[in-house]
């Protein structure tokens, strides 16, 4: 699931209390843009909930975020429609790409340009595949040719799958013009993750008790 992802970002330095280091998520100054394809992954529903939890937790709830829907690439399939959960989890702190891919690049380019400008990082994490950053990175290089965006946008990837339906030219774009991270897939064991991959994924209600967080999971697995 791509929530090893989020997690891997997050858990880089967010608990430590002292500075953070250089090249390490800062809590104060940075921003997580969080990027799910939805096309084919009903998974991407549990991730929404669970990120929503990490974001309950006060260690991660001064986190900077936005999260972005329908930034999927070149793979076939019905796009799940996860408008309603995220509207429910996010507010209006997310933005619909499958809707109208231009107005979302240029909206998310905004927020981006504001972090920069209060020198914090960009960290994306990708819970689909690489075309929506590429989109992404082209705009703001037009508007801040100065910028080192390897030194300023943090991509991080957890899926060979998501690799190959990726336009290659994106994917190449991406890696050689941000700092391009692959970790293992957290969809599959014996990787080093949990291999979190559950169809009818229940263990939430036993461990969920803020009643928000408990309509959200139920909204993420009725869709």
């Amino acid at each position: 699931m791509a929530i090893v992802t989020i997690f891997m970002v997050l858990n880089s330095n967010a608990m430590d209390k002292k500075p953070l280091k250089t090249g390490r998520f800062n809590i104060e100054k940075d921003l997580l843009l969080v990027q799910f394809d939805c096309k084919t992954d009903v998974d991407d529903l549990h991730t929404v909930a669970a990120l929503v939890t990490l974001l309950s937790d006060s260690i991660f709830s001064k986190i900077k975020y936005h999260a972005v829907a329908g930034a999927y690439g070149i793979q076939e399939g019905l796009y799940v429609q996860p408008n309603p959960l995220f509207q429910l989890a996010f507010g209006d702190n997310w933005t619909d790409a499958h809707e109208n891919l231009e107005s979302a690049v240029e909206k998310v380019k905004m927020i981006i340009k504001t972090t920069l400008a209060n020198r914090g990082d960009i960290w994306i994490a990708e819970a689909g595949q690489s075309d929506f950053t590429g989109r992404l990175i082209k705009a703001i290089q037009s508007d801040l040719p100065d910028i080192s965006f390897s030194q300023r946008i943090h991509v991080v990837q957890h899926s060979d799958w998501n690799e190959k339906v990726t336009f290659p030219e994106s994917l190449e774009f991406v890696k050689k013009n941000a700092d391009y991270h692959k970790i293992p897939d957290g969809n599959a064991v014996g990787n080093g993750t949990p291999g979190f991959r559950s169809p009818e994924y229940t263990q939430w209600k036993r461990k969920i008790s803020n009643p928000k967080l408990t309509e959200i999971w139920q909204l993420a697995n009725d869709l």
